[in-house]
Formats: structure tokens, sequence, C-alpha cells
């Protein structure tokens, strides 16, 4: 669903004072509707792109409300559908949504009701359109986003960077929570900047013991250490001319980072037993999941090298930040894994997304990668995660109730922006895009009070 497809209820009864009072319910919400006198009127104006949800009644003449149903899903089985029915008709309704309908309400409609089936219904069909956009959507023009994937504006604005940081060719330090994709940030770099013909050599610092590590970087000559009788190419001589990737710099030791900044300074190395001097040009770039500033103020990391790997800095966003590039990035990971598994890889329901995205996602993407595999797999999204959120979310994707995840979805979102705004409820409703009262009835629905969020 695109920003210029409005959500709205296609609302279908014959009678006319009915027909506007629910209609009239459903505006004073702030839900669009539009009423239609006959099915047939309601179907010239649908098709498999509706960005919104029908509600018909089920007695009328012509295309009576049953009828109607099964048209609508012949364009989009996907589409809700609400039913209207008398007493006498419920079991038709209930045969109905055994067939696929989303809901039924009894006459008298309660007004409370309707809003809260149609506001559902809605949050349901626009998940499945922005779903649908996701896996078709035509393949981007930029390359880069083929690789570095999301659509939220921290995203685009991170993506962006990391194109101008490739074509200049400065060192450069990359921050970010672990799984947040740091590496593959590197290799954006390297790939689409000037130095793409050299290696990309990465090396991990908080893998290594020291004396390891040194050798690692620096590379030996024969004798220049026990069992160390041949000659060893460093990581720095085999990055020359391309990129050095250093993850974890903050594990590097004190007299490593020592060695280390000279290297950056003159661009030179001397292999560990060696006294020749040998050119190297190659780029850095280092990465941390810490704060490095707090380590230099702690003294373990020094100073001059920070600054001098801090030319210019990428700080990555974690995945709780952008939850709404969740379903695009758990497509793209489950289409891989299906292909290297040898399975179809197939849709992904509504639930699922919704149990995706009421998760805080403490492992970012590579969580995301590895539930991604398990969904393949048919194996549990979120297995023994000892987190109340975890469990909620697991709940989630496995329940049968789509209605008590939409319910679930929509209370971590309330409070989540009611956190935000400090318990304020109008500019709650106002960042929600709902009137107030509207919001009001959603928070009394979930016993929500708002000074548990104020300052």
């Amino acid at each position: 669903m695109t920003s210029a497809e409005k959500a709205t209820v296609f609302l279908v009864d014959d009678e006319p004072d009915v027909r506007e009072a629910y209609c009239q319910t459903l505006r004073l919400e702030g839900i669009d509707c539009r009423g239609f006198e006959t099915g047939g009127q309601a179907l010239e104006r649908l098709g498999p792109g509706f960005a919104g949800i029908v509600v018909t009644d089920i007695r009328m003449p012509g295309l009576d409300g049953m009828a109607l149903f099964q048209r609508v899903r012949d364009i989009d089985p996907d589409l809700p559908v609400v039913i209207i029915t008398g007493h006498g008709d419920v079991s038709l309704a209930v045969e109905a949504m055994r067939d696929g309908a989303y809901d039924f309400l009894e006459k008298p409609v309660d007004p409370e009701r309707l809003v809260e089936v149609s506001a559902r219904a809605l949050d349901r069909r626009r998940l499945v359109l922005e779903n649908r956009y996701l896996r078709h959507r035509t393949k981007p023009d930029d390359a880069m986003s083929e690789l570095m994937i999301g659509a939220t504006p921290a995203m685009e604005e991170t993506r962006e960077l990391i194109a101008t940081l490739s074509k200049a060719d400065v060192d450069v330090l990359i921050t970010g929570e672990t799984g947040a994709g740091k590496e593959l940030a590197a290799r954006c770099m390297h790939d689409f900047g000037p130095r793409r013909a050299g290696n990309f050599v990465a090396l991990n610092c908080g893998a290594l013991p020291e004396t390891v590590l040194e050798s690692e970087l620096f590379g030996h000559e024969p004798g220049a250490f026990t069992d160390g009788k041949h000659r060893r190419i460093g990581k720095i001589e085999h990055a020359d001319g391309g990129t050095l990737f250093l993850d974890e710099i903050e594990s590097m030791p004190l007299q490593v980072q020592v060695r280390f900044l000279r290297v950056l300074q003159e661009r030179r190395i001397e292999r560990l037993g060696g006294n020749r001097e040998i050119p190297v040009d190659f780029r850095v770039i280092a990465a941390a999941k810490v704060d490095l500033h707090n380590l230099v103020e702690d003294g373990t990391f020094r100073e001059d090298l920070y600054y001098r790997l801090n030319v210019a800095t990428v700080a990555l966003p974690p995945l709780r930040d952008r939850l709404a590039d969740v379903p695009l990035l758990f497509q793209n990971f489950v289409n891989l894994s299906a292909r290297r598994l040898g399975r179809a890889a197939a849709d992904i329901p509504v639930d699922v997304l919704l149990a995706l995205q009421n998760h805080d996602w403490p492992g970012n993407i590579r969580e995301l990668r590895n539930v991604a595999e398990r969904y393949v797999l048919g194996l549990p999204l979120f297995p023994g995660r000892r987190s109340q959120d975890a469990a909620r979310a697991n709940a989630a994707g496995q329940a049968n109730s789509l209605e008590s995840q939409v319910d679930a979805f929509e209370r971590a979102l309330i409070e989540r922006v009611l956190a935000a705004q400090s318990g304020r409820v109008g500019k709650a409703a106002e960042a929600l895009g709902v009137p107030r009262k509207k919001l009001y009835l959603r928070m009394k629905k979930y016993g929500l009070d708002r000074r548990r969020y104020q300052d």
C-alpha cells in the first residue's frame, strides 16, 4: 500500500439511513468510509490492490451479502469482508467465516464493536498489502540497496552515507550493536569504492590472543618465534591496494595499538622478526560494538589511535529502531534459506509478520537471519528465549487467533508511543495518526494508564 492509497471501508447496505449511520460512526473515529446501496456498485470499484475492507449487510435485494462475499473472494481472497447479520442469519455468517470471511456483526450493531472490528480488519489489510509489496517490488536500480536492505528513513540515511564514504578513500569507524551488519557495511564501502579490485581482508581483533594477533596483522619472518619456521604475510600486507577490516577494534591490546598506529601514520610495516620496512597502501575500516570514546577515558584505548581511525563514522541503527524493515529483511532471508536448503519459499502469513514486529531483536540482523532459517525448516520462531517479550512473540507466532496477534501488536505499539511521548495522550494520538478519542478507547481496552509513562 502506497502513501497515496487511503485505507477505506466500503459499506454496503440497501437502507440509506442505516448505511449513513454506520458510515458516520466510522468517520467520527477517523476511519474513512464510503457507502454503497448495492454490492454491484462496490464491486465496480474493487480490485486486488484495494487498500481497505468491505462491510456488508447479508440481506439485500439482488446481490446479497453472501454472494458479494464470494465475488470479493474471486477478486482478492485476502481482502477482509465483515458481514452484518440478523439473528436468524447467524448460521450463514458463521459459514461465511469458515469460507474466509473476516468477522460478522449481529444486529443491532454496537457502534464500538463496528469501529473495533473495522480498525482491526484494516490493520490486517495493511499488513497483507505491505507484504505483497515487499515480495513483488521491482529490482532497485541502486545495487547497494540489494545488499544494505531497508526502506526506513534510518536505513536510507545510513545507506546514503555508506555510498558517499565508499567513494572517499578515507579510514572509517563503524559503530553498532552485535549483529547489526558492520562487516556488510564495510564490504559495501570496499566493493563500491575505488579499491574494489584489491583484497578485502577481515580480522576479528577479539578472537585472537595478543601474540597471535600481532603475527596475523604484521606477519613474521622465519625464526621470529618458536615454531615460526616460515615467512608469513600479515593481514596488513595482504590488504595492500585494498581494504583492511578490523572488527571489535576495542579488543586490540594496547601494545598492538601502538604498533598499528605507527603503521597508520607511516603506511609502512615491519614483519615480526624483520628489519626491513615494507610500504603498504591500504584503507582501514574499523568496527566497534562499544563507545570507543568511553574506553579512551578509561585508558584502555589510545586517544591518538581513536582520532586517527575516527576520520568518518557510520553508526548502524539497531533493528528495533527500524522495525518497518523487518518484513522486507525476513522475506529476503527466507528466500535465501529456501534456496540453500532446497525448499520452496512460501508466502509469509500476516500472523508471522505480526510476531516478528512484536519482538525487540537483541541479536539484530543476525538473529533475524537465524529466525528466517528456522521458519523455512518449520521450527518455532523463538525457541528457548527467557525474555518476556520473546515469549510473547513466540506465542504470537504459534497462535491460531489472528485477533490476539493484532491486539498484541497494537498494544505494544501504543505502549511504545506513550512512552516516547511521556504519557501525553494528545501527542501520542498525533504520532499514531488517530483521533484522541480512539486512542482513549484502545487504552481502555488494554488497561493502559498514561501515568505509567510519565517522566
